[in-house]
Order: C-alpha cells, then sequence, then structure tokens
C-alpha cells in the first residue's frame, strides 16, 4: 500500500473554508426548498417539474450536506451531492433555458470533488489524479 503524501495546513484550510461556505449555500438551499418559498416553487416549476417533489428535494440535498460535513460519511455525502447536481444539469440543459445555467451544478459538483481531493487522502485513493 502506498504511503500518502501529506497535506499542507495551507490548502487544508482552503479547502475547509470552501467547502464550509458550500456547504452553508447548499443547505440555505435545502432550507428554501422545505420552506417551499417562492423562487424555489417558481424555478422548479420553469424546470418541468411538478411541485410535489420540492420537498423531496430539500430533504434529499439537506441529507446528503449533511453526510458530506461529517468525516466518517463524506464519500457517501460527496456522490449524492454529485449525483444531485448531475441531476440538476440534465434537467437544466433539457429545459433549453437562455444561456448556461447548467453550468452551475457542473462547476460545483467539480469543487465538491476537488475539495475533498484537497482536503482527504481517501479521495486521493480513490481519485487519483496524480502518480
Amino acid at each position: 500500500m502506498e504511503k500518502q503524501a501529506a497535506i499542507s495546513k495551507p490548502i487544508w484550510w482552503t479547502g475547509t473554508i470552501v467547502k464550509g461556505l458550500l456547504c452553508l449555500f447548499l443547505a440555505f438551499d435545502a432550507s428554501v426548498k422545505l420552506i417551499k418559498a417562492s423562487p424555489a416553487v417558481e424555478g422548479t416549476l420553469q424546470l418541468g417539474l411538478p411541485e410535489s417533489c420540492i420537498p423531496f428535494l430539500g430533504v434529499y440535498l439537506l441529507l446528503g450536506t449533511a453526510l458530506y460535513i461529517y468525516s466518517k460519511t463524506v464519500m457517501v455525502g460527496m456522490l449524492l451531492l454529485v449525483a444531485y447536481l448531475g441531476a440538476a444539469t440534465a434537467i437544466m440543459y433539457r429545459a433549453g433555458m437562455t444561456g448556461h445555467p447548467y453550468l452551475f451544478p457542473i462547476l460545483f459538483a467539480i469543487l465538491i470533488v476537488v475539495i475533498e481531493f484537497l482536503r482527504n487522502g481517501k479521495v486521493r485513493r480513490v481519485v487519483p489524479f496524480t502518480t
């Protein structure tokens, strides 16, 4: 078994701060869905989804975010969030919205993986970008 290189403190702290901000945004988005705020309802209807799916999406997003925050379940949380963001990308692309709003969830998914790659030796073993 290979020994992993130590993570420098500045890289770890940068990843931790960015992860914290990202999780705050995701938790806020989940709470907006859970209370069925009017922007969440309008956005969901514009994408062609029924209003009845909004609470489920909020619970799924909140659960994925909570699992992503907790160190023992970070891999499961990361996978759930990347799946959620992948589905969001597909739905936005299919809806044919003007501009390129589907790039936002793609960038968030990439950011989630990069953050954990920088912070977590387990992710570096699963996703070996370096040799």
